[in-house]
Parts: structure tokens; C-alpha cells; sequence
């Protein structure tokens, strides 16, 4: 789904001169109609985080106002297809799913899984083409405690270490983070590998110049159980990124706006 207008190209100070893109590829745990049989005993999976991460699109809602940038979502549960993983990886579609006739693969693909994909990479072609930079954030939020283990962290900034202007923006915004809030306990490439199979990573193969994507992860934690902590997040979160994309910290070779 899109909550946009036509991308816009940015030039203010608050996002540094550059265009956000928001995308929130777990955003609920929605299931067709059409396919609400097949998932008759799978209420347990779709209320927790098999099924979506809880509060992601409360949080990419809020940097999409935040910066007037274009949001590219989806509701549906990535126990029918995941929003986040490439044609052909092995959970891309879920147990349920990966069982079901190629054909209806094919149309659960068409219907919800692509829209998402064309219209974020129109987004982000429409501004290279004019020359200027993107920064894309994909929200996403990740589970307190993990095969047993409580997460000791707060805030998650996943990027990929070889691009340079990704590095120099999640080290600035972690330390903007924890200039305002040094009770947050923020990393950088955790809980998850920012190279790992997902959106972002795909967009960095078509655009290896002007183009930071950035993945966000929330500890969940906050949105379960300590809403105005969340709620401050939702405001912290994006004045911070706010602030970090003025000081053109992610300035590098990769964040170029030129179009060699």
C-alpha cells in the first residue's frame, strides 16, 4: 500500500537536502480472504511476531510525517508472503504458503508482494533520475526476549559497513540517539545483519550511488508494554534522524549525488 503523493525532492536543512523513503514491509498481520482457510489454526503465529512486527507502522507513520516522505507499506502477514525477502529465498513464502500450487504462489506474489516493491523502487528511481540523493528507512521492530534470552538493547541501526555514507549516518545518529537519551541502549547491525537478504538490500544492488537504506529495528517491548515510552520514541526516533541528515554526516564516495 502507498500513503504518498508524488515523491517530492527535498531541499530543506531538516532532511539535509536529500529525499526519505519510508517503507514498513511487516506492517500487519492481515490474511486475503481468499486464503483465510488455509491459516484456520495459525492464530498464535499471526498475533505475535511470525506474523508482523508489532509497531513498525505506527513508527514509519511517524517518520513519513515527519519528513512529508512517501510511505510504502504492507498489512498483510508475512506468514502469506514476506515483504522483506527476495523471489526465491527460502522464507519467502511460510510454511502454509510455500505448499500451494505455483500458480497461486504467482497471484499471492502479484497482489501482495510486487506493489510494494514497484512503487518503493519508482520512488526511488524518480529521485536519482533528478540527481538527488535517497534515504531510504524500512521500520521494523524485533522481539525483547529471543530463544530464551532477554535482547540487552533498545534500538537497532542496520546498515551495510561497506557502504560509506550508510556507516557515517548510523554512527551519527547512534551518537544523536544517545545524546538525548543516554538510557537507550542502541547498536548498530543488531539485532540482524544490515547485509542480510531484505529490501534495503536489494534496492543497494540497482542503486550502488545515491542511495543510503537504512533498517530500523525497535525492541517491541515498548509497544507491548510501556506505550509512552513508545510514544516518545515515535518522537525521538525521527527528530534525531532529522537532525543527523542536516549535519550531512552520511556525506561519502556512496551517498554521491552524482549519477556515475
Amino acid at each position: 500500500m502507498n500513503e504518498s503523493e508524488p515523491p517530492r525532492v527535498a531541499t530543506g536543512t531538516s532532511a539535509g537536502g536529500v529525499v526519505v523513503v519510508v517503507t514498513c514491509e511487516h506492517g500487519g498481520n492481515e490474511v486475503p480472504a481468499d486464503l483465510a482457510h488455509l491459516f484456520e489454526s495459525e492464530a498464535g503465529r499471526l498475533k505475535g511476531h511470525l506474523g508482523y512486527d508489532a509497531g513498525a507502522l505506527e513508527m514509519a507513520r511517524a517518520f513519513a510525517a515527519a519528513f512529508a516522505a512517501p510511505l510504502f507499506f504492507s498489512t498483510v502477514t508475512r506468514q502469506v508472503v514476506d515483504g522483506n525477502r527476495s523471489p526465491g529465498h527460502k522464507k519467502l513464502f511460510s510454511r502454509v504458503t510455500k505448499q500451494l500450487q505455483k500458480g497461486v504462489r504467482h497471484d499471492i506474489l502479484a497482489r501482495h508482494y510486487q506493489p510494494l516493491r514497484r512503487e518503493t523502487l519508482a520512488a526511488v528511481s524518480a529521485v536519482r533520475a533528478a540527481g538527488h540523493t535517497v534515504v531510504h528507512l524500512s521500520s521494523h521492530s524485533f522481539v525483547p526476549v529471543f530463544k530464551g534470552q532477554v535482547r540487552t538493547m533498545d534500538i537497532g541501526l542496520l546498515y551495510d559497513p561497506g557502504r560509506e555514507g550508510e556507516r557515517r549516518l548510523c554512527q551519527a545518529w547512534k551518537r544523536g540517539i544517545e545524546a538525548a537519551r543516554p538510557d537507550l541502549r542502541v547498536r548498530r547491525n543488531a539485532p540482524y545483519r544490515g547485509v542480510s537478504d531484505g529490501h534495503v538490500t536489494a534496492l543497494r544492488r540497482r542503486f550502488p550511488y545515491g542511495y543510503l537504506g537504512i533498517e530500523l529495528e525497535v525492541n517491541q517491548r515498548f509497544f507491548l508494554e510501556d506505550r509512552p515510552a513508545f510514544e516518545a520514541l515515535l518522537d525521538l526516533l525521527p527528530r534525531t534522524f532529522a537532525a543527523t541528515l542536516a549535519s550531512r554526516a552520511f556525506d561519502g564516495k556512496d551517498a554521491a549525488s552524482s549519477m556515475s
